[in-house]
């Protein structure tokens, strides 16, 4: 891969601090840099997984996909993550079971899946890397299926808009209400209603697909 100096130091800033020079050095020959708008699918599902996606700007949703279409949302993933589905599917060769979506504009390194099998056995940072990687993913999951199991709707969809936030690092978030639903697996009916309870007690004000946070 050839990378200018302002690629180059992008790569150093997100992901140069985890690995050594040598890996760093391999990653920047092996790796590619991509691009995505907003509300993008960089991977569906039943898709042949040929790379592994490093976020180095923006971030993605992850989200599982029911037998009658609907989405249940599984977790995210900001600069400096990767996709832990994504890396079981490039080592068990399978296609992909999940759909990742950007939030927003969105720059990725994907890196050759055959790369991941060689870098596991030749370097501990990379090794390291993957575990952890797992680790958080499935803590994650776990939070998810908690919140869905114990809390109460409306408690998962103020959790939901707080961490919109916090990903775009912005009070103010795009999304239309039928969106939010899918997200959630609701019916939009339920997550209107729930909006207006909430811009009724002053934590947020809504106006077209659009929401702004005004009380944390």
């Amino acid at each position: 891969m050839i990378v200018s100096d302002i690629q180059r130091k992008l790569i150093n800033d997100r992901i140069g601090f985890l690995f050594e020079e040598e890996l760093l050095s391999e990653i920047l020959t092996t790796g590619t840099i991509r691009s995505f708008k907003s509300e993008e699918i960089i991977i569906d599902v039943d898709q042949n997984i040929e790379f592994m996606p490093f976020i180095l700007e923006g971030s993605l949703k992850v989200s599982r996909e029911a037998d009658d279409g609907q989405e249940l949302l599984l977790y995210y993933i900001e600069s400096g993550e990767t996709c832990a589905f994504t890396l079981q599917c490039c080592v068990r060769e399978s296609r992909s079971e999940i759909r990742a979506t950007t939030l927003e504009q969105t720059t990725i390194l994907t890196i050759p899946i055959s790369k991941l099998h060689e870098w596991m056995g030749k370097f501990d940072s990379w090794r390291k890397f993957i575990l952890d990687s797992y680790h958080t993913r499935m803590t994650e999951l776990i939070e998810t299926i908690d919140a869905i199991a114990f809390l109460r709707l409306d408690q998962r969809l103020e959790n939901y808009i707080k961490d919109q936030v916090k990903l775009k690092g912005s009070l103010e978030i795009i999304a239309t209400h039928q969106q939010i639903a899918e997200d959630l697996h609701s019916s939009r009916v339920v997550i209107s209603r729930l909006l207006k309870q909430m811009e009724n007690k002053g934590l947020i004000t809504q106006k077209r697909n659009k929401i702004t946070l005004t009380s944390l």
